[in-house]
């Protein structure tokens, strides 16, 4: 009697633990930082059709991306990782060096996918030795923007050197109505380091040697990137006084008082004049919209005396190392299918395809994307309202884009970018040049000391 009480126990036991177990991998964890409320919306859209097809339900947990490196950090002392993670690639090398994403599951995507569906550039941006170390999701190239009309009127080139645009700036200043180009001076935000990394890279600094490089030391401290703090200063004298933020620059240059600025191309869609809740400058003689869309111009790549450079964004989607690794393999392939069009749609403006399109049809995505709407109170396609040379130029770009540090086998010096960034310390002592406590030299001294104790 007591040998079957203890048995069925047992079968009793296994019953339960097998329940436990399937529950387990029917549920994933994922977290994103687009946290948007019309953005949530959209991704819980893609996963209920994912759970639809699979039964593995996906819980979002959004992050703000202000907070996201500390959260990682955090849940990973914890051993709580959510089982996927969307996130910029400023932190893709340092957290799979960390141990905080599967390298291995990422690269299997990566090959069941198709290698060569994806764009070569993003993708050797995450390259590790022993893979890749997330799956690129989306990117952004940086664009500078400049009002034609303005350039016209005065007879100015196209600011794509640094000739061009220091010119163009000292012409058609004429502050408080106009400011000839508003860079970034906030050492507290990210965005700082965008500008001046296109600026930097424009010129060829680069944090050691070139891209793919890892074995040559840091090396910030060269007449290059003394040259482009000087570049940088110029411009400054052309920028509102104070911590000019991006916040700053999008909105004097929507309301017509900048002739420059450099942002990523989310911008579009509060320059289209589409939306109601962005005050735009107004188009006075025809009473439409798109009047500052019509008259901005765009530059992608930036040409410096010793160099040239378009800096770019990528945003990927990483397993980590606590994941159910078989489920979260199939919601990170089904964003990057079925759920991807779904996906970019959120913000097409800045949400260009990494993924050009799938084995059987190569440019679907590509394709697809061109016929995404952008604007929330009226909408139109990116295609049709800026033109398809605007739009083909954007999503070629994609196979271009720039960054310090990232890049080859071993991702170069990915782990420092992520401390660079997270630290941003470049704009920091950025700042302190500006306002006139740092000389150039000293300046690029001191970033190359501040970087390689980082290191």
């Amino acid at each position: 009697m007591k040998t079957i009480t203890l048995s069925l126990l047992t079968i009793l036991s296994l019953i339960i633990m097998s329940g436990n177990l399937v529950s387990a991998k029917d549920e994933i964890t994922f977290w994103t930082t687009e946290v948007e409320k019309d953005r949530l919306r959209i991704q819980q859209d893609i996963a209920r059709g994912f759970t639809k097809k699979t039964g593995i339900a996906v819980r979002i947990i959004p992050v703000e991306e202000n907070f996201l490196a500390a959260k990682v950090t955090a849940a990973y002392a914890a051993r709580s990782l959510p089982d996927v993670l969307y996130h910029p690639i400023d932190f893709t090398i340092g957290w799979e060096q960390a141990g905080i994403l599967d390298a291995r599951s990422s690269t299997e995507v990566v090959v069941s996918l198709g290698k060569e569906t994806f764009s070569p550039g993003p993708l050797d941006l995450v390259w590790v030795k022993n893979g890749y170390a997330a799956v690129p999701l989306d990117a952004w190239g940086q664009l500078l923007l400049f009002r034609k009309d303005l350039f016209r009127k005065k007879r100015l080139s196209i600011p794509d050197t640094w000739d061009h645009i220091l010119k163009a700036a000292k012409t058609l200043n004429n502050p408080p109505r106009m400011w000839g180009f508003e860079v970034a001076t906030d050492p507290g935000q990210t965005y700082t380091q965008q500008v001046f990394e296109h600026l930097a890279l424009s010129n060829g600094v680069r944090l050691a040697g070139r891209t793919g490089d890892p074995n040559q030391e840091i090396n910030l401290n060269t007449p290059e990137m003394a040259a482009t703090l000087r570049f940088y200063k110029a411009l400054s004298h052309f920028t509102p006084p104070g911590n000019i933020s991006w916040l700053h620059t999008r909105m004097d240059y929507l309301s017509g008082r900048a002739a420059m600025i450099i942002w990523s191309p989310f911008i579009l869609d509060e320059l289209s004049g589409l939306r109601k809740d962005q005050p735009v400058l107004p188009d006075i003689i025809n009473k439409k919209p798109g009047f500052l869309a019509k008259n901005t111009g765009f530059v992608t790549v930036i040409h410096g005396p010793n160099g040239s450079a378009q800096y770019g964004q990528v945003n990927c989607i990483g397993i980590t190392r606590d994941a159910a690794k078989a489920p979260a393999k199939q919601w990170v392939e089904f964003l990057l299918s079925e759920g991807y069009l779904r996906w970019l749609s959120m913000a097409a403006e800045g949400k260009l395809p990494v993924r050009k399109g799938t084995k059987v049809a190569p440019e679907c995505f590509i394709n697809g994307w061109m016929d995404l709407d952008f604007g929330v109170t009226t909408q139109d396609k990116i295609s049709r309202f800026y033109g398809m040379s605007v739009a083909k130029s954007m999503t070629a770009s994609v196979d271009g884009l720039d960054r310090w540090g990232l890049g080859g086998v071993g991702g170069a010096r990915g782990a420092l970018v992520s401390k660079i960034y997270g630290t941003k310390i470049i704009p920091e002592i950025l700042k302190r040049f500006l306002d006139g406590e740092l000389n150039a030299e000293e300046a690029a001294r001191l970033m190359n000391e501040r970087v390689r104790a980082l290191d």
